[in-house]
């Protein structure tokens, strides 16, 4: 164990720190491919933007308008943790993200718990995904007649872009990038579109609540919060980006602000398209918003293609991502060494594990017939991200207050101090809108790390003791 504010050892100074990942040797396989700004921007806006963006309005609708204040208030803080990713990446643009570095300023225990929350996050968030597709995939195909089959449907919608995962990096960008393009016409046509068929009368009261207007902001804000996970896509697989010093922070912002302003239009449209009153009760806001701006019914059957091409391109980025960080934990000797096996590009162990206990955990899900205890896990996976942002948003603060001039711009010191601080004030946010359910199972969840690094760390203090045992 490191003392807090030391730099392990085996982390090179950040001057030294190579744009490629550890472990990686040679120029690309035919296979691998490093991220260009496209496809990281695409990988960051396609992670955040997943299948809650088709049922946001119809959430937030009984708080009023007043709701779209909640937004305004989560892009501040989004938009400044991923400023704060991308300064982190400009100084340690290595694969890992928050993992890297939390470690890199506080030590190996920080590290691990940052690449330990992170990994629940990712498999747990997978699976949420999956069930949550299966409710569009049966507007096509009727699936959820049976519990097994509607199953067998989940998990086949996890293991299609695994498997994507496992043909190489090559073919991960691909999806990525032609899932976001695919998905962002629909949610562009009510976006922008309804905006032509907006009528003030649809809106319905400012503040629809009887309690006060902080509280509606609060409340509202907490059912959003959950859709702005994934801000740290690009940060957590610089390894395979082009250039990632500055192509990490440029693709990071520019995807959370798209994301971002996909969300505020999109709820905007679908509450001045439909009627307050029925916008309430909705079980399909945006086919409800096409069925009214053009009338007929196919709306819902484009708005359930739209939800699987967007759940599928973001359980494609997960997928690498959930496999990304535990990667970089083992090349350190804190995660069990077959993470850190790569093939074409990917941690083939690290996505192959996460799949299977999200397929455990999917199939758990429908045996026991509780969907109150999958509600509780995915809001989890709010609790857990919070531990790597604010141990990367504290690693930053750190390196601002140290007085190390190699690791501050001091030009930018005042702006960098005061976004850092917004960060944290966000990821304190995601901790209190988890709820408190959801912090008890993500505290244990977290301590279960906890005896896991117990057994690598004392596996690794054996195997670099001297020979005489002293």
């Amino acid at each position: 164990m490191h003392v807090t504010g030391t730099v392990p050892p085996s982390a090179p100074a950040p001057q030294e720190i190579p744009a490629a990942p550890a472990g990686t040797t040679g120029a690309p396989g035919r296979h691998t491919r490093r991220f260009g700004l496209p496809v990281a921007t695409a990988l960051v806006m396609g992670n955040i933007i997943g299948g809650g963006i088709f049922l946001l309005p119809a959430s937030v609708a009984p708080y009023g308008t007043i709701s779209l204040l909640a937004f305004g208030v989560l892009t501040v803080g989004a938009i400044a943790l991923a400023l704060v990713f991308g300064r982190l990446a400009e100084r340690d643009p290595r694969t890992g993200g928050p993992y890297v570095y939390a470690r890199e300023a506080f030590g190996d225990f920080a590290g691990f718990l940052a690449a330990w929350a992170y990994w629940i996050t990712t498999w747990v968030s997978n699976a949420a995904l999956a069930v949550a597709a299966v409710g569009y995939l049966d507007v096509l195909i009727p699936v959820n007649d049976h519990r097994w089959t509607a199953c067998l449907a989940a998990l086949v919608l996890q293991w299609l872009p695994a498997l994507a995962n496992f043909a190489g990096t090559r073919y991960v960008g691909a999806v990525q990038l032609v899932s976001t393009v695919l998905k962002f016409a629909p949610l562009l046509l009510v976006a922008v579109g309804g905006l032509f068929f907006f009528d003030p009368d649809n809106l319905g009261p400012f503040h629809a609540g009887d309690g006060s207007a902080i509280g509606a902001v609060s409340a509202s804000a907490a059912i959003l919060l959950f859709s702005y996970l994934g801000v740290e896509s690009a940060a957590v697989s610089a390894g395979e980006v082009k250039d990632p010093r500055r192509t990490v922070g440029r693709a990071t912002v520019i995807g959370t602000a798209g994301a971002a302003l996909v969300y505020l239009l999109g709820t905007l449209s679908v509450f001045g398209t439909v009627a307050h009153d029925r916008l309430v009760d909705s079980t399909a806001p945006f086919s409800d918003a096409v069925d009214a701006m053009f009338g007929g019914t196919w709306g819902g059957w484009a708005v359930a293609l739209a939800a699987l091409v967007s759940m599928t391109g973001c359980l494609n980025g997960w997928t690498l991502l959930s496999a990304q960080t535990p990667y970089a934990a083992a090349k350190d000797g804190l995660f069990p060494a077959a993470f850190a096996r790569r093939r074409r590009g990917v941690p083939t162990v690290g996505v192959g594990v996460t799949v299977v206990l999200a397929s455990l955990l999917t199939v758990y899900n429908y045996t026991s017939g509780s969907a109150k205890v999958f509600e509780i896990l995915v809001l989890v996976t709010t609790f857990t991200a919070t531990v790597p942002y604010l141990l990367a948003t504290a690693a930053q603060l750190f390196h601002l207050l140290s007085g190390r001039r190699d690791l501050v711009d001091r030009g930018r010191l005042v702006r960098d101090a005061v976004i850092a601080s917004i960060a944290a004030g966000f990821s304190l946010w995601l901790v209190a809108g988890a709820g408190y359910a959801a912090v008890h199972q993500g505290v244990l969840f977290l301590f279960a790390g906890v005896l896991v690094h117990a057994v690598m760390a004392a596996r690794r203090q054996r195997t670099e003791a001297p020979a005489d045992g002293r």
